[in-house]
């Protein structure tokens, strides 16, 4: 059992582990929302809302994970595909492994010539049909959050690889999270974007928005090309707007279109958005709420021993996702002396041990979905546990190994004279 701080040989052991579980199916696998992907299901969902609704959330909820019996076929994930090339990216710079930077390399070629058939840009999408409670996606649809994860990825290949290929393809992405239809509000100061690219779309889902300004944004300081800047700042505002008077932020708007009130990885999603987008652009006008912010999810959305909590007021269940996201987002913050500070490295550690301390198959090599009162839920979910931890792990690595790094540097100069 882990009790301190984890050491870059422990963190590295379970980083290992989860990439060779995604290499042994060629990073293909099941995910959480994919039910409809099993002829047999999607046959009796009878192409309506309600009982497509009903067998995804019953295959997901289901204490066994029914998938293989069902028929549900492994595919790759862009989102999931994404994430691993961003931890071999990460545990390729902090070991120096080359093995993993072309691995990475790889994965991402495979993004850049497998984008959704749209006529707007470059997008991405999931490999199952998706029925939401605010609207229905058919499978292959590409979406903004999807298309956010994948163009971060692929802006992270650009200045690790130095393959222009990769800023092309995020400035095409940049073209389809700010030209596809599915502008729900638009004023001069404020901007919010459907999930999916449809004019017919009024639910809003929070992070979408600020996670495509964080796309335009690290997009702008590396291509150089602002013009799409104003837009980023609106949709930034309109996010921000939304935080309440104690500094949350609801997953829908209005609250009552998702029973989702404050939950862990969205809020994440938002703050780690929010933080980039101010880092690149040099606009602390919203440094506040992001500092108020996340003191919100430290405080509320984790337990004093590292556990992440589903929601605010509902810490059941124990979800993988919760604690890989509360990793990056407490180092982003222990990373920016300015916005946060040193002190959030220790959460980011008690988020990782939390997770493999209580999640980590051993027998099975590979991460559970969930702890719940009444044991692991252990459903094979490729990109939502191995993906997710595997970013987690590999960014904790690299700020470990790049810490050691600088402080070994600073103690071989010359002391002032």
């Amino acid at each position: 059992m882990l009790t301190t701080a984890c050491s870059t040989t422990e963190i590295d052991r379970y980083l290992v582990g989860a990439l060779e579980h995604a290499r042994k199916s060629d990073y293909a696998g099941w995910s959480k929302h994919d039910a409809l992907n099993s002829p047999l299901l999607s046959a009796l969902s009878l192409g309506l809302r309600v009982p497509r609704l009903c067998l995804i959330q019953g295959i997901m909820r289901s204490p066994v994970d029914l998938r293989g019996m069902l028929g549900v076929r492994r595919t790759r994930n862009s989102k999931g595909i994404a994430l691993f090339a961003r931890a071999l990216m990460d545990r390729g710079q902090a070991l120096g492994s080359k093995e993993n930077l072309a691995e990475a390399g790889r994965l991402l070629d495979w993004l850049v010539e497998h984008p959704a058939d749209f006529p707007v840009g470059m997008g991405w999408g999931y490999p199952y049909p998706w029925q939401d409670v605010g609207f229905y996606a058919p499978r292959g649809l590409p979406n903004r959050v999807v298309t956010s994860f994948v163009a971060q990825a692929l802006m992270q290949g650009y200045e690790v690889l130095g393959d222009s290929r990769y800023l092309d393809a995020a400035g095409e992405a940049v073209r389809f999270l700010l030209d596809a239809p599915g502008r729900i509000l638009e004023t001069p100061h404020q901007l919010c974007l459907a999930y999916v690219p449809s004019d017919k779309v009024t639910w809003v889902v929070m992070d979408v928005s600020i996670l495509a300004a964080a796309v335009v944004a690290r997009h702008a300081a590396l291509s150089g090309d602002g013009s799409r800047l104003t837009e980023a700042r609106r949709l930034v505002a309109y996010v921000v707007d939304k935080q309440t008077d104690y500094h949350a932020w609801y997953y829908a708007h209005p609250p009552r279109d998702a029973r989702i009130t404050h939950d862990n990885y969205h809020t994440g999603f938002i703050l780690d958005a929010l933080h980039d987008y101010v880092r690149y652009t040099g606009e602390f006008r919203w440094a506040d709420a992001y500092r108020n912010g996340l003191k919100f999810y430290r405080d509320r959305l984790f337990d004093a021993d590292g556990a992440p909590r589903w929601m605010h007021d509902k810490p059941i269940p124990r979800d993988i996702h919760g604690s890989a996201q509360g990793v990056l987002t407490f180092l982003r913050a222990a990373g920016d002396t300015e916005l946060g500070d040193e002190s959030y490295r220790v959460d980011a550690h008690r988020a990782a041990r939390w997770a493999i301390e209580n999640l980590w198959l051993d027998d099975l090599g590979r991460f559970a979905w969930q702890r719940t009162p009444r044991g692991l839920r252990k459903h094979d979910l490729l990109r939502w546990c191995q993906g997710w931890m595997a970013r987690a792990l590999a960014g904790l690595l690299k700020s470990e190994t790049d810490r050691v790094r600088s402080e070994k540097r600073v103690a071989r100069e010359p002391a002032p004279v």
